[in-house]
């Protein structure tokens, strides 16, 4: 099963937020645990749902967008 297979929009569910198949948990909720640096234990404990495999999905997700929607020469440099 691919990320597009794991990560769905559907307009019943969360207002067709991206979630993980077969749940009500959020992509956003996912990466914001992930950067309030949650580790996958205490996310999985959270949203039992979730497998490993969903986070990593999300992740994924997220650096594909990220790649494709933010160019890179657009970043600030660091001093």
């Amino acid at each position: 099963m691919g990320d597009l297979d794991v990560i769905i929009r559907d307009p019943a569910i969360c207002g067709e937020e991206p979630t993980i198949r077969g749940t009500r948990v959020t992509l956003r909720t996912i990466l914001a645990s992930l950067a309030e640096g949650d580790e996958e234990a205490t996310i999985l404990g959270d949203y039992p749902t979730l497998t490993p495999g969903d986070i990593r999905a999300a992740i994924r997700f997220a650096a594909a967008s990220a790649r494709d929607d933010m160019p890179i020469h657009g970043l600030p440099s660091s001093p």
